[in-house]
């Protein structure tokens, strides 16, 4: 026997065979069904709801008198009331249009069970919808139907509350959403404040009701066009922590989503003495891949601090700029070191020596070292796959974030390729983000002697690896640095991506993922690893994979001295 709130469903009984009643099992039926009378009105009542006009043929069968044998009921009474009294009440589709709808005929004039006469739903809709407990009725079933008013009455008036869903059970298919709420343990975000998701389309009137049901000010608004989604920064305006704040708006049937506003850092650490001039050049097999592909075709959007776009080996390089920050600040090492990993031309070679960089300010000076936010990394990859990166580079790392990852997901599906540093934090650390994302290649660091980065992340999410110790990169005012970690390793897959963009421009972001992989140099234990993945990225066996066209533009000259 099935509940599904309203109707009652008796099925697997063997051949449908009708037993006979003792005197009691009557006994009790009539009380339970004067009980449920009593409670939803006399028969006058009753007929008073219109569209109450089809008989339920054969809904408890044909009674008879004294005991007799229940018949009809075994074919198409209990044993047809299914799918929210769809048959068995006889096509609950109209009559109240709200969602009980027509549940048989009324029929007052009939008395209570009139003779051997069928059982009228208009004076009983009760019973029906109770299935009051008839012990016995077939082999094999379950004896007793525990049902209560309470709960059939409630079931009704969700129904009758929204036409579209009479059982209140959602829409077909529909799953609950995913907390948002931070896990324990997670500090990093900033502390009172709440993105919120909501329409696009929301009225100032009911936005500021929403801010003020919840307790919060509003700070500013950002429009993602990847997710068709506005996200408000709101200041929580008392001393409730995040948690509590974002269960309170994942309650609210009017909030999209709720989460922390996560901080990222970036994933540098300055050398203290320099390593061999430039020779990430030679590891990565970049002066023969150039000979096929510069990157030429190909905007990299890089997400970091600030780039100086008057230093000479970025002269021309910069085809746009963006501050999501909202704080202008002077340009920064990292940004500008990671801009020229990639796409530097003078003193240096990048990568893509040819690529052009959209340079996107997300990051800002926060105490002893730049950090980002949740909404404004959002805001910097939106503007970036509007402006046409193809590439986007991310040097940096935090904790996991669900609004990313939807827009990352949109981002791929527009055919951007995104990579990021795989983080710092050392072996012990767990997969830090945007890198562990399933959308993002996450690359590793290695040093001069192929050894891993002894701050690097381990991990299955790790992809690939590239040279990452005492790299040789541009600074701010013409000057330059050394720099180490996974952020100027993964710089340098950006540029190689470019490179396979340049000469394919048709790649998807699997098939770069799959042509970056498939030509890496295994390190490490044999096949792939939790320390670098599929090896070491080989810029020229990655390009040559995909064409073998001949050169188009001159390698540029090389320092590999000090």
């Amino acid at each position: 026997m099935v509940n599904d709130g309203i109707s009652w469903t008796v099925t697997g009984h063997k051949g449908a065979r009708v037993l006979t009643h003792h005197a009691h099992h009557f006994a009790r039926y009539f009380a339970a069904a004067a009980l449920l009378l009593a409670a939803l009105g006399g028969p006058e009542a009753q007929a008073q709801n219109r569209g109450l006009t089809t008989p339920l043929n054969g809904a408890i069968g044909s009674i008879g008198s004294g005991v007799g044998s229940i018949t009809s009921g075994a074919g198409t009474g209990v044993g047809s009331i299914t799918s929210g009294v769809g048959s068995g009440v006889n096509s609950i589709s109209s009559g109240i249009s709200s969602g009980i709808g027509q549940i048989g005929a009324t029929n007052p004039g009939a008395g209570l069970f009139p003779g051997n006469t069928d059982l009228s739903v208009g004076d009983t809709v009760g019973i029906i919808t109770n299935a009051v407990p008839i012990e016995g009725l077939y082999d094999g079933v379950s004896k007793t139907v525990t049902n209560t008013l309470k709960q059939t009455t409630s079931a009704i008036s969700k129904g009758i509350g929204n036409p579209k869903d009479p059982l209140g059970k959602g829409p077909a298919g529909a799953q609950p959403r995913a907390s948002r709420v931070p896990p324990a343990g997670e500090q990093r975000f900033v502390a009172f404040e709440v993105l919120v998701g909501l329409p696009s389309n929301l009225t100032q009137q009911a936005l500021n009701a929403l801010a003020g049901r919840h307790r919060l000010v509003r700070l500013e608004s950002q429009a993602i066009g990847l997710t068709n989604t506005t996200l408000h920064r709101w200041q929580i305006s008392d001393q409730r922590s995040v948690a509590d704040v974002v269960r309170a708006l994942e309650a609210d049937t009017g909030v999209r989503a709720a989460q922390p506003n996560y901080r990222y850092t970036l994933q540098q650490t300055q050398s203290a003495a320099a390593g061999e001039y430039q020779y990430a050049l030679a590891k990565l097999r970049l002066p023969e891949a150039h000979r096929l592909a510069t990157g030429g075709s190909v905007l990299v959007a890089v997400i970091d601090n600030g780039i100086d776009s008057t230093h000479p080996e970025l002269a021309d390089v910069i085809a746009g700029s963006f501050d999501a920050t909202g704080r202008p600040a002077p340009p920064a090492h990292h940004g500008t070191g990671m801009a020229g990993t990639i796409a530097a031309h003078a003193r240096l070679t990048g990568a893509a020596p040819a690529a052009r960089i959209l340079a996107i300010r997300a990051f800002a000076s926060s105490g002893k070292s730049d950090e980002s936010t949740s909404l404004a990394v959002l805001r910097s990859i939106d503007w970036a796959v509007a402006n046409g990166a193809r590439v986007i580079n991310m040097s940096f790392a935090g904790p996991q974030d669900p609004e990313q990852a939807l827009v990352f997901a949109a981002a791929a599906k527009k055919g951007v390729v995104l990579v990021a540093a795989a983080g710092n934090a050392g072996p012990k650390s767990p997969p830090l983000y945007p890198a562990a994302d399933p959308n993002v290649i996450a690359v590793t660091a290695t040093d001069p002697d192929d050894k891993l980065f002894v701050q690097s992340n381990r991990g299955r999410y790790i992809a690939v690896a590239a040279p990452g110790v005492d790299i040789v990169a541009p600074a701010p005012s013409g000057t330059y640095q050394f720099t180490s970690g996974t952020s100027v390793a993964a710089a340098q897959v950006s540029g190689i991506v470019a490179l396979l963009l340049d000469a394919k421009p048709g790649l998807t972001p699997p098939a770069v993922r799959k042509a970056l992989l498939s030509t890496a140099r295994d390190l490490g234990p044999k096949g792939r690893d939790d320390q670098f993945g599929a090896g070491l990225a080989d810029a020229y066996s990655a390009v040559q994979s995909l064409t073998a066209s001949p050169p188009n533009a001159p390698v540029a000259n090389v320092s590999t001295g000090r």
